[in-house]
């Protein structure tokens, strides 16, 4: 496949409806290679609520520092998805690799590849050495065993958010979930929420094992309800009507400070914990001071798989993380697939990129579909 007109993604950073498809400024003809580079084209990558998190939060998050737009006021979202080496003036990087990894919801990526293996690369650019690492591993889709062909898009649309899903319950599991009875996860039908909870669920009947909690507008209420994943799935406005004496830890993935501002209110002293995941309610995020309650901290994955990554008795080792990584994909692809949570949509060219995430920024995707765009035709 090849572009008929390479493009990119920009989006106005203080106005996230802002957005328009413009020159892809990796393109063969606007960029040529330096010795040590290879050229990406980018074949297909997700949209899912966990780009907008990428959206809101990238000035504080630098997520918008991953693929510079060239326009301080511009930035280009950041999504994962596949690519094929079409260029390449590294050594051992072979024209014709198929690659897993992080890049601009656009046409071409140029990289930087170090500590080349038969797994894979390094982005080694420059701008990217200070900005979170795992970013900026991409795998070569042969030599990756939880890669299949067939299944290429729940792997966009879900994996890197399950790796997020599994860093949270390990987190949580690690705190003895902070003396809590239940943990409340917000915009309960997103795909992080609900991965999350898949995990909570694999500890029900253990000691400590808290209830949990699903909270969802009323129109995702019968989805939520029928994962099983959820011990209880209320809707936004029931929040008021729930026990207030029971310790409570809450998970929020939606970012909407009216939210957050009546569970802090309803629970006081019994919210043992407050951890502020993703922002798919964008345009209700605000200030988290003055809250009753703990102060919300926000999590970061990358913070946690240093931790874990880290060699023993600190941590687990990177191979260890790896291994239990996969085998956690494994059971939630399973289920995800044999239940019907997830059904992959795909759709090609700048209109159809536009229209995705002008959908996806007012809330009107369906919870159960999964988007996976092209700018390749």
């Amino acid at each position: 496949m090849t572009p008929t007109s390479p493009q990119r993604l920009f989006i106005q950073r203080g106005q996230l409806t802002e957005a328009r498809l413009g020159p892809d400024p990796d393109a063969p003809a606007a960029c040529a290679l330096t010795h040590g580079q290879a050229r990406l084209a980018v074949e297909r990558f997700a949209l899912t609520a966990n780009n907008i998190t990428y959206a809101a939060f990238g000035e504080a998050m630098k997520y918008w520092q991953f693929f510079p737009s060239g326009d301080a006021a511009l930035g280009c979202l950041p999504v994962w998805g596949f690519a094929s080496v079409v260029e390449s003036r590294v050594d051992g990087l072979a024209v014709g690799r198929r690659v897993w990894g992080y890049y601009p919801a656009g046409s071409y990526l140029v990289v930087t590849p170090s500590r080349v293996s038969a797994a894979g690369f390094v982005d080694g650019a420059p701008h990217r050495q200070e900005l979170a690492a795992v970013y900026n591993q991409y795998s070569f889709c042969d030599a990756d065993p939880g890669w299949k062909p067939e299944a290429e898009g729940l792997q966009a649309v879900l994996r890197p958010l399950f790796t997020t899903s599994f860093l949270i319950d390990d987190f949580l599991a690690e705190a003895d979930f902070f003396g809590a009875e239940q943990v409340l996860l917000s915009s309960a039908s997103s795909k992080t929420a609900f991965g999350t909870a898949h995990c909570l669920s694999l500890r029900r009947g253990a000691p400590g094992a808290p209830k949990i909690i699903g909270l969802t507008s009323p129109g995702n209420l019968a989805f939520t309800r029928s994962l099983g994943c959820y011990d209880e799935v209320r809707s936004y406005d029931e929040v008021a009507a729930m026990p207030a004496s029971t310790a409570s830890v809450y998970v929020d993935f939606a970012g909407n400070a009216a939210l957050r501002l009546a569970v802090h209110s309803h629970f006081g002293d019994q919210l043992r914990y407050s951890s502020s995941i993703g922002g798919t309610h964008w345009e209700g995020l605000g200030s988290a001071r003055d809250l009753p309650g703990p102060r919300p901290t926000l999590f970061f994955a990358p913070a946690q798989i240093n931790k874990r990554s880290a060699p023993p008795p600190h941590g687990w080792g990177s191979a260890e993380l790896q291994r239990r990584l996969a085998v956690a994909w494994a059971g939630f692809i399973a289920q995800v697939d044999g239940g019907g949570w997830v059904r992959i949509s795909e759709q090609a060219g700048a209109a159809a990129l536009l229209s995705a995430y002008g959908e996806l920024l007012a809330g009107r995707v369906d919870a159960r579909q999964g988007l996976m765009l092209s700018l390749q035709v």
